[in-house]
């Protein structure tokens, strides 16, 4: 892949992240997002899931800023998540994996409606739009998650994938 694919590939990562396209990522995008997800599945802010999301995007916000806000103003600008977070979450997906886990096993908890720890594809679809992705590749990406055909999804599906989907290497 070309350099300027990278670049094009980031920039929509950083737009993922970047929900209220200001042009930085900062604690507000990852609250915006938890409380979408709270308003499209019925889940109520004080709901023991509703409070796990939130503190589940802030330990992601946390883990992002401390990888990528390098001048510490709690906003990542897009110099800073593609040669910041980025280049440092390539080297070591585990760690992203890591930061975006509690975040991303909340999400799936809200979407989880009978409780059994999976989410079914038509849900996970419905997440991912949620989080701007777009519809059309939305239920594509949930039916690939479902790698063994079940039709359920987990957290064993979601945080792997999730990494590598944000930390594509540069060729």
């Amino acid at each position: 892949m070309v350099s300027t694919e990278y670049e094009r590939r980031i920039a929509a990562r950083f737009a993922t992240f970047d929900q209220d396209g200001n042009g930085f990522i900062a604690r507000e995008d990852f609250n915006s997002v938890a409380k979408a997800l709270l308003t499209e599945f019925a889940v109520t802010a004080r709901s023991d899931k509703g409070q796990a999301l939130y503190a589940g995007a802030e330990a992601f916000w946390q883990g992002m800023a401390g990888i990528a806000d390098r001048d510490g103003d709690q906003r990542i600008t897009r110099q800073e998540f593609v040669g910041g977070a980025v280049k440092r979450l390539r080297d070591n997906p585990d760690r992203f994996a890591e930061i975006a886990r509690p975040f991303l096993h909340a999400a799936l908890a809200v979407a989880d409606a009978d409780g059994d720890g999976r989410v079914t594809v038509e849900d996970t679809a419905r997440l991912l739009r949620v989080c701007q992705v777009p519809q059309e590749i939305a239920g594509p990406i949930a039916a690939a998650l479902d790698a063994d055909g079940d039709g359920g999804i987990d957290e064993r599906d979601v945080v792997p994938a999730f990494a590598r989907y944000f930390t594509i290497a540069e060729q």
